[in-house]
This record gives C-alpha cells, structure tokens and sequence, in this order.
C-alpha cells in the first residue's frame, strides 16, 4: 500500500505550475520499458555506489572505541556488520524517495536529467515500495543493536523524508536545505557509536562539530552546482533555494559552518582528548582543498560519492585521518602542561 503523505506530497508537487512546466517541455516520448531495463532502473535507484558515505560512520566506531574503551572482539565486529548494512538499507531507501520525487527537476540539470527515474524508466508502484521495504528492512535490522541505534537509524529515515517530501521538503527552503541534509552526519555518528556502546551518550560538542562539518560540505556543494549552471533563472528551476542564492551568499555560509565546526571540536577536544589539537594543520589542509576543488568545472565536489577519484583530497584524506587516529590512542604528555584545565 501506498505511503498516503508520500501520495500528497507527490500531488502537491505535480500541482506545483513549475513541476507542469517542467513535464510538459522536457519529458520525451519514450517506448516502453523493457521490464530487465527496469529492474536495472530500481537497482540504481538505490545508489549504492553512494555507500562510499557510510564512510561518516566511521569515526563514531573508533570514537567509541577510544573514548568508551571497548575492546575490540569478534562480537563487536558482527555488531559493526550489522549496523553498516542496517544503515546502508536506510540510506538507499532515502535514495529511492529522492529519485521518485526529483525526477520532473533533475530533468532540467546537465547530468542528473540522466538519472533513472528523470528518463522515465522507474514505475511508480514499484519505487514507493521499494522505499517502504528498505526502510522496515534497516530499521528490523537496526533493532539487534539496541535503542539508541534504532532510533538513530529512524531520525535518518524521517530526516529523508523532511528532506524531500512536501509540505515540508526543506530541500526548497534556503539554508535550511544544507542544515537539514547535513544533519545525517551526527546521526551517521551516532550510528557508528552505537554500534559499539549502547549506554554512554557520545559528546554533544562533536556531534555539532560535525553537523557544521557536513554544511560546510554541503554548502560548498551547492555552491558547485549553482557556478555550473550558470544562469540563475534556470538553477532555480532546478532547485528553488537557489532562486535566494548567490556566490557570495553561499561563500559565506561556508565561511560560517568551517568556524563554527572548529569551535565546537575545540570544545570537544579540550574536554576529551587535548591530543587532538595538534591535528588542527591537516584538518585546516583537508578543508582548504575541498574549497578549491568546488570552483572546478563538473567538480566531484557535487558528487561526493565520487571524491575518492581526486588524489588531490585523498591524500590530505588519508594522512589527516591516519594523524587523528594515531592521536586518539598515544598520549601526548607536555599538552597537559600548555594547556591545563581550568580548576574553578
């Protein structure tokens, strides 16, 4: 059976003047589908190359591990199996939802217009189900790991649903859009530590350190995308937050979100683990050539999924996490002495 908020906020965008102009200029005659090219369709609808950003679980993992002291046992990784599927399973189901909803405005952007669904090759009936099945398929599977899982894996589930359903679809809505879709980085923290714990809360300060983290990605992204396309009037018929953005506006809030990101891992870090500070150069390095990278042409910045191709961020990438991991676990003696902690 079908979603009915799903159905309404499906009608709402079909009622939407832009969404029949959209489908009456640019949806072409297609024959019809042969039912192997469909399921093909449904199959990359579920994105699964963009599993790539389970990666932001990660860090929740060795965080716990480090901070709540886990050992590190057979149990602990079927547990991690465990909660990496249940959260690919919710993420593919976002996904899904995303396609069907998108399609009559992917079919106005350079490279998403050949998407599945915005060629008309994904049935309707199929896809909504689709969306249900992965979702009760990740939140059963989220349930073996207890409640704090569960109920993160379901925040991420509503926060697709907030994210591209009307009447809320904050996607829309001007720097609401980057705040609401980078809150699926503290909740894919939150996912990765309590695939490890399940009674300590992880830190609040990194949790928003690291939803910041994931606007600045995310603006930086969006900032990517509205250079490509150029001419304002078309990317805001490609996304309606772009019609209240520029260059500038979107600089700036990416200027925001890597200053306050930093300011509440400091937080964090004199809390926690003062070692960490000396991790602020790679970290400043990493971010500074994802910026960069967003003023390319066709930049991976707007397909994160694809970042893994720049040798020009993996490096940064891979010496600024192995630096933050081997910083975790050795202590660092003389830090304690430079910066001590406030006795009143």
């Amino acid at each position: 059976m079908q979603n009915p908020n799903v159905i309404d906020g499906l009608r709402n965008t079909r009622s939407d003047p832009r969404y029949e102009t959209r489908n009456r200029m640019t949806i072409p005659s297609h024959p019809p589908v042969k039912v192997r090219e469909r399921i093909a369709a449904h199959v990359r609808i579920m994105r699964l190359d963009h599993s790539i950003k389970q990666i932001f679980i990660v860090p929740g993992i060795v965080l716990a591990i480090a901070i709540a002291g886990s050992p590190i046992s057979l149990d602990l990784l079927i547990r991690v199996l465990i909660g990496l599927v249940a959260s690919t399973l919710i993420a593919c189901s976002n996904y899904v939802i995303n396609e069907i909803l998108d399609a009559p405005f992917d079919r106005l952007h350079p490279t998403k217009k050949n998407r599945p669904a915005a060629r008309g090759l994904v049935h309707p009936g199929w896809g909504y189900a689709q969306w249900i099945l992965m979702m009760v398929a990740g939140l059963a599977l989220g349930s073996m790991l207890g409640r704090g899982f569960l109920l993160s894996a379901a925040a991420l589930w509503i926060m697709g649903c907030v994210y591209n359903i009307r009447p809320l679809r904050s996607k829309d809505v001007p720097y609401i859009d980057v705040l609401s879709e980078s809150v699926n980085n503290p909740l894919r923290f939150c996912l990765g530590w309590y695939s490890v714990v399940t009674a300590i809360l992880p830190p609040v300060s990194l949790l928003v350190s690291y939803w910041m983290l994931g606007c600045y990605f995310m603006s930086l992204k969006r900032f990517s995308e509205y250079r490509q396309i150029a001419d304002p009037a078309t990317a805001a018929s490609y996304r309606s937050s772009f019609a209240h953005y520029s260059d500038e506006s979107l600089l700036n809030s990416a200027t925001f979100y890597a200053a306050a990101s930093m300011l509440f891992f400091g937080a964090f870090l004199m809390r926690y683990r003062i070692e960490l500070i000396l991790s602020f150069p790679v970290v400043a390095w990493l971010m500074a050539v994802y910026f960069s990278l967003s003023f390319r042409h066709e930049s991976a910045v707007q397909n994160p999924e694809s970042l893994y191709r720049e040798p020009v961020l993996v490096v940064p990438l891979f010496i600024c996490g192995a630096f933050m991991l081997l910083l975790l676990f050795v202590d660092v003696p003389w830090l304690g002495s430079m910066f001590p902690k406030s006795t009143r």
